[in-house]
């Protein structure tokens, strides 16, 4: 039994005519302590995949496990980070690392919770910052903190919604040493939403491919099997890191290209007639009653 399972997972949004099916059967299977990336198009369904594991949504069809159990909501036992931060403005770094460790540990003391702040706000190097507010902080430090309030809770899984999308290349190259950095010392089981595929061979055990929706499905899987740590800049000298590279990008065109080649829309347009600058339009039920210029 794998410690995170997605069997035969469908999900769809609307209803009647206006329903839209964007996940079908969706198979995934985590062990304890792996990192997996799930790699795709923007629009894909890589949001509503993270979504069903994190408990904010419920599969139409199939089931989803975590320990062999299924997942009935939100819980401190999985850490999210998330594209835009979720920070709360009112509050300094340690008053938004603080909010977690309250839910997580609702009775422990003052002092133990004052120990597990400082902790993980050292760990993503923000103790200098810790009494800001994230409006004094750059982007790339807001995603930190939220990276300290997902791991202060000591979660059995971190679940990553293209956490670096919205950052810099530099900043997002640095911060993704340091998650990594981050997860090797306790190795939590790992979901990593991204669309960047350099990303995912940088952080991630496993790439597995979401193909394009509506029923989107997972592609075959791709093994990263690089020595950690893995710095970019040494490892796309490596002939076969190209090779992964390559493979990952060509199946990802592939299957762009057979999803537009595949997909018709057919629009009814009305019939627009154009007004010409200058000309006089007549109203219809009485000539010359209502002019207009145009």
């Amino acid at each position: 039994m794998a410690f995170l399972e997605l069997n035969n997972v469908s999900k769809s949004y609307g209803t009647g005519k206006d329903k839209v099916e964007v996940l079908k059967d969706i198979n995934l299977h985590i062990e304890e302590g792996e990192f997996v990336a799930i790699v795709g198009f923007t629009g894909s369904g890589k949001t509503t995949l993270i979504n069903l594991v994190n408990g904010l949504l419920f599969p139409d069809e199939g089931e989803v496990l975590l320990n062999g159990k299924p997942i009935l909501g939100p819980g401190p036992d999985r850490g999210v980070v998330f594209q835009n931060y979720s920070l709360l403005p009112w509050l300094s770094v340690r008053d938004n690392v603080k909010l977690a460790i309250d839910e997580a540990y609702p009775s422990a003391s003052r002092a133990e919770k004052k120990e597990r702040i400082e902790k993980y706000v050292e760990m993503v190097h923000l103790s200098h910052a810790i009494d800001k507010k994230p409006a004094e902080l750059s982007g790339g430090m807001r995603q930190r903190v939220s990276v300290a309030r997902a791991l202060a809770m000591n979660p059995d899984m971190l679940l990553m919604d293209e956490p670096l999308s919205a950052l810099d290349a530099l900043t997002r190259g640095t911060l993704q040493e340091e998650i990594v950095n981050i997860w090797s010392q306790d190795q939590k089981t790992c979901l990593l939403i991204t669309n960047d595929v350099d990303e995912g061979i940088v952080m991630a055990d496993r790439i597995i491919p979401l193909k394009p929706g509506p029923k989107a499905t997972l592609g075959p899987e791709f093994k990263v099997d690089f020595e950690r740590p893995r710095v970019i800049t040494e490892i796309n000298k490596d002939p076969a890191y190209k090779h992964l590279r390559n493979e990952v990008i060509e199946y990802l065109i592939k299957v762009g290209a057979n999803r537009k080649s595949t997909t018709h829309v057919d629009l009814e347009l009305p019939d627009l007639q154009p007004i010409m600058p200058g000309r006089l339009q007549w109203g219809k039920k009485k000539e010359k009653e209502k002019v207009k210029y145009f």
